[in-house]
């Protein structure tokens, strides 16, 4: 969907050059990578995206940052899925603890979130190899804008 976009600078305070088709949606950066929206309601959301070389470490085995890419936007999809749409929101915070290495396959990252007062949200995310093994857990706090 963006991929004429991908090499297109950005401008600090410029208009967006694209449009997300839907509240719930992959952005360019998600799209890039891969991944795919499963599901996103009630607090929850599950994403995938396969292990491809584009996304390898000089080792070969899946890179620290699309694993984290992979688990920070399953938190927000699992975000987005409790606020109205256009709501405004940013990570804060986040932490990933590896378990296990990944070698391949198709990575899956299972979310929840809950408020934690009244313009705060806390997120954690599962991160599994194809196998169904867990290899990360990554924990997360989201700050909506005041309106």
């Amino acid at each position: 969907m963006y991929e004429q976009l991908y090499e297109k600078e950005m401008t600090p305070g410029g208009e967006l050059p694209f449009t997300l088709p839907a509240w719930i949606a992959c952005a360019p950066f998600e799209e890039y990578l891969g991944m795919e929206i499963e599901s996103a309601s009630g607090g929850r959301a599950v994403l995938s995206m396969p292990f491809l070389v584009k996304h390898a470490q000089g080792k070969g085995l899946m890179h620290g940052g699309a694993v984290t890419a992979l688990a920070d936007t399953a938190v927000a999809m699992a975000v987005k899925s409790l606020l109205p749409e256009g709501t405004h929101f940013v990570t804060t915070e986040f932490c990933l603890k590896f378990h296990a290495p990944l070698y391949g396959g198709v990575v899956r990252a299972e979310a929840e979130t809950a408020w934690e007062d009244e313009r705060s949200l806390k997120g954690t995310a599962a991160v599994f190899a194809g196998d169904g093994a867990k290899v990360a857990t990554f924990t997360a706090l989201f700050r909506v804008k005041r309106r």
